[in-house]
């Protein structure tokens, strides 16, 4: 859900639902990576709610447009970390089978 001002589209703030620490601190960070962002923060109202708030400030861009490129931003760099990890895994199984052939006695 987006609150913000009809007069002002380049400052919002986002209430995302059943969210937390782990996912604002990362679209905090996606968003201070983008130079259109002159502030971001986000605050969670109460420990017991599971709902964050993430402000943004823009130097004029509109903000719920820069909001979605930075989640966009963010889904890329997960599918990156997500397809660097799997390979590894399958390098590091291939690796070990190798070495698993190889029976070396002691």
């Amino acid at each position: 859900m987006e609150h913000g001002s009809i007069t002002e589209s380049h400052a919002s703030t986002f209430s995302l639902a059943d969210e937390d620490h782990t996912l604002a601190n990362s679209v905090r960070f996606s968003l201070n990576q983008d130079p259109r962002v002159s502030f971001c923060g986000y605050s969670i109202p109460h420990p017991s709610d599971a709902k964050v708030n993430i402000r943004v400030q823009t130097t004029g861009d509109p903000a719920n447009e820069v909001f979605k490129d930075a989640l966009q931003d963010l889904m890329v760099m997960c599918q990156h970390v997500r397809s660097t990890f799997e390979k590894a895994v399958v390098d590091h199984k291939t690796t070990s089978e190798s070495f698993e052939k190889m029976n070396i006695d002691s």
